[in-house]
């Protein structure tokens, strides 16, 4: 547990709330989340992979952004849709997972054993995606940890993310990049490319980057630690809503948002870890406080 923060440099409220329980497939805006030690429930529980197991994304399968899921969890159901395609249901319980086989499955460079979700999730994804693939679960016995060197010593779980339990930005960051884009000509686009967690309303473009804990006012106290910018794919460059790709975002970014803590990566928004409060519920609306910090 860390020392609770009062007083605070900085005030906002969380804006959105977005739960991606398929990695790389559409997300989810919900009003309300249960934050677990590995993110919010739900999020990346769920992978796509190629007949080696390995992980498959937006990154070489753009059309991803167009799969569909919504959680049923009065009927313990993950509907996923597709164009063209009946809706596939998916069981949430864990303990029909546990009757299922595993298969070795491959992240980033994290190898680890997961449920597979059967031929007939398999043949669906298949045919989204025009390629041989399988769906799986992430098994919360296995264990995937963020580099400590970013969270301030906390040994924080992942499920399927690319490596931190959270994503956190700013409404102020996507206003500031639009208005950038449209001074240049080019259309505004959704925040949603760059699939964050939590984006917060009343802090200043990309004031994240300079808070270390972001306390939220929830029924207990909760804090988030804002550890390792998030350095940019080309993904923020795919439209998530028709999945065409354009360069003009990952351009416009690089323009202002080179990142001396990564070497001069492309960064936007901040990962994060949770410090305190697992099991909670964050709210859209949520008052959030922090202190600022420059290195």
């Amino acid at each position: 547990m860390i020392e609770l923060q009062t007083d605070f440099d900085v005030t906002g409220a969380i804006g959105a709330l977005w739960v991606f329980p398929i990695k790389s497939c559409a997300g989810i805006a919900v009003q309300q989340a249960r934050l677990l030690a590995s993110g919010l429930e739900w999020d990346r529980a769920w992978m796509v992979v190629d007949a080696q197991g390995r992980f498959i994304t937006q990154r070489e399968v753009p059309q991803m952004a167009l799969i569909q899921p919504r959680l049923d969890v009065a009927n313990g159901q993950l509907l996923v849709a597709h164009a063209g395609q009946e809706t596939l249901s998916v069981p949430l319980a864990l303990p029909w997972m546990e009757t299922a086989p595993q298969r070795m499955v491959q992240v980033w460079k994290s190898q680890v054993l997961a449920w597979d979700m059967g031929d007939a999730a398999a043949q669906w994804f298949s045919q989204a995606l025009g390629r041989a693939c399988r769906l799986v679960r992430f098994d919360p016995a296995q264990q995937r940890l963020s580099n400590l060197k970013w969270t301030g010593g906390i040994e924080a779980p992942n499920q399927f993310s690319d490596g931190y339990p959270l994503l956190v930005t700013t409404s102020a960051a996507f206003e500031g990049l639009n208005a950038r884009l449209q001074a240049q000509g080019h259309a505004a686009v959704d925040g949603l490319r760059f699939r964050a967690n939590i984006v917060l309303d009343g802090l200043a473009e990309h004031e994240e980057d300079f808070i270390d804990t972001v306390w939220v006012q929830a029924a207990a106290p909760v804090a988030i630690r804002l550890g390792k910018p998030c350095s940019r794919c080309p993904i923020p460059n795919i439209d998530p809503r028709t999945a065409t790709f354009s360069p003009e975002v990952g351009d416009t970014i690089a323009q202002y948002r080179q990142d001396a803590r990564l070497d001069g990566a492309i960064t936007f928004g901040m990962n994060a870890v949770v410090a305190q409060g697992a099991g909670q519920m964050l709210q859209v609306g949520q008052t959030v406080g922090g202190q600022l910090k420059f290195d």
